[in-house]
């Protein structure tokens, strides 16, 4: 991913209001980003815990979505797997996110959501949690071959709320 200045990151937003996205924190650290080790940015907001965000390359050009966490969350005893990353996680590590569709669908109420990882790391995560059946392979291939799948997977939840 190419380095990104705030600007960049708040004009990024599809799915929100200018405001909105004048309003967003931007995560702890953002200056300081090592750009190069990342498909995508995720993050929580400080300052408003249940507002997530992910920004993306597409076609060389970020494109980012809000998102809201559910309320509740699941038992730690649950296991879950986030849908991003694919990393089995406990029930309380994934988060159910919605995104408000952009466009007219949005501004009509119309939402999208899939489970995430709680705190929004899948970039982080597809690097560091190598499942065990895969311990045996190359790491840096199975590195690769995470992150072009977390890619992959972001991009079409990033197409669904794009859709009208």
């Amino acid at each position: 991913m190419k380095p990104l200045t705030e600007q960049q990151v708040r004009r990024s937003l599809v799915n929100c209001s200018r405001g909105e996205a004048e309003g967003l924190t931007l995560p702890r650290g953002f200056e300081a980003t090592e750009w190069a080790g990342l498909e995508l940015l995720g993050w929580r907001d400080p300052k408003a815990p249940l507002r997530g965000y992910l920004v993306l390359p597409v076609d060389d050009a970020p494109v980012g979505i809000a998102l809201r966490a559910a309320e509740t969350r699941m038992s730690s005893r649950t296991p879950a797997m986030c849908l991003l990353c694919q990393t089995p996680r406990s029930g309380d590590a994934v988060s159910l996110f919605t995104a408000r569709r952009s466009g007219a669908a949005g501004r009509n109420g119309d939402t999208v959501g899939t489970y995430i990882c709680a705190d929004l790391g899948c970039a982080h995560r597809v690097r560091t949690e190598i499942p065990p059946w895969l311990r045996d392979r190359n790491p840096a291939e199975v590195v690769v071959e995470l992150a072009a799948g977390l890619r992959d997977r972001a991009l079409a939840f990033l197409d669904s709320v794009r859709r009208s």
